[in-house]
This record gives structure tokens, sequence and C-alpha cells, in this order.
């Protein structure tokens, strides 16, 4: 598909708006952050969006080398989207963007978020000053997406895997674990979250992000 009419701007920004600015493009790329991906895992994250749409999305960054395509042997036998190593670039961008937007009088909570908006999210409010010296290694397993946490020395990664020895494992919705920890939801209270450990450690891994408040209006 030929690109649409450029900004005759020669401001790299303007490029890269050029590159990721059309609708769903960044979420595509947020959702290939944890790892590649199937078409239909891919569709499940964005339900919003129709699969023309995404498969002209997908062709789009394929054709401007933010993402691959490549094919598992036998026995997957299927094709995946996954990150270049300049598509993967953008995660830190992402991640700023999303800082900044939270921020916005017009931030509604509640809204269905995926497994890898989460994670990514926890990435992006993660306060050392609220965790300290605490050592903790969280498992998620959100919508059938393992990835791991692993917080130590104020400092917090997120990977795509599993850590059999977590110490807290929580599977489910990722929509409610968001409300657990940031709309102050009861972990018993939230449906479709499943906690395996002491829900206990989970306020306290909770207590770990603070949403910045909002702009004022006006």
């Amino acid at each position: 598909m030929a690109r649409k009419k450029p900004y005759d701007d020669g401001c790299a920004m303007a490029h890269a708006l050029e590159l990721v600015g059309e609708r769903w493009a960044l979420l595509i790329v947020r959702e290939l952050v944890p790892g590649p991906l199937r078409f239909s895992d891919i569709k499940a994250a964005l339900p919003g969006i129709s699969s023309n749409i995404l498969s002209t999305r997908l062709a789009d960054l394929e054709r401007d080398h933010i993402i691959t395509r490549r094919g598992l042997p036998h026995p997957a036998n299927t094709t995946v989207y996954a990150l270049t190593d300049w598509g993967a670039a953008l995660k830190p961008l992402i991640m700023e963007l999303g800082r900044w937007a939270v921020r916005s009088p017009q931030m509604a909570g509640g809204r269905p978020m995926s497994a890898a908006s989460v994670g990514m999210s926890f990435e992006t409010m993660f306060d050392p000053a609220r965790a300290g010296d605490v050592r903790m290694v969280v498992q998620l397993d959100l919508d059938g997406r393992p990835q791991v946490l692993r917080i130590s020395e104020g400092r917090l990664c997120v990977k795509a895997g599993t850590a059999p020895a977590a110490d807290l494992h929580l599977s489910g919705d990722p929509t409610a674990l968001a409300a657990v920890v940031y709309g102050g939801l009861a972990p018993e209270a939230a449906e479709g979250l499943q906690v395996t450990g002491d829900p206990a450690l989970l306020r306290r891994f909770a207590s770990f992000f603070v949403l910045p408040a909002p702009v004022p209006r006006g």
C-alpha cells in the first residue's frame, strides 16, 4: 500500500509520525514488545481493530522495517510477527508517552487493558522509593502471555517467560489486575483474577505503583 501524503517537514518527528502515526500502529508495536505473536494473538489483544486494518498496519510496519515476519518450525508451523531491533527501540518512547498521557484530565480508568499494556504500565509507573530494598519475583500469566517481574535494589525488570519459584503468581484478566493495582480494588473482589500466594503480598506489590495527578483543567 502506498504511504499517505507526507508532511513535507524536515523534522525527524514528522517522519516518525509518518512511520507510526497511523491509528493502531503504536498499539501493535506495544503488543509485540514482550515477544513475537501470531496474527490471531494480536487481534485478540486489540479487539477493536478489524482484520483488514490489522493486515494493513502489519504490512506498513513490515515495509518500514519496524516489524518482521518469522515462520515457526514444526510442530508450530505458523507465522509470527516480531519487532526488529530498531522497532524494539520504540519501547521507552511508548512508556514515556504513556507517562505523559496518564496525566490527562480525560484519562478514564477501568477500560480494558492487554497483558502487554499492563506489564509495560508496571515498568512505567514503578516507584523505586516505595519499593526500597524489597526483593520480589512475581509471575504474571495474563490472557495466556507469561511474564516475569523481578524487583531488586529499587529496580523492576519485566521479561516474557516463567519463574517456577515466584513469590506471587497472578493469572487471568489483565484489566482486573490493573483495577487492583491502580484502582484500589481488593484482590478478593477482582473477578477474573486468580492469586496464588499471600494476598497481602499483592497489596504490598500494588503499593509500588502510583499514578501521577492529572493536570489541572483550564
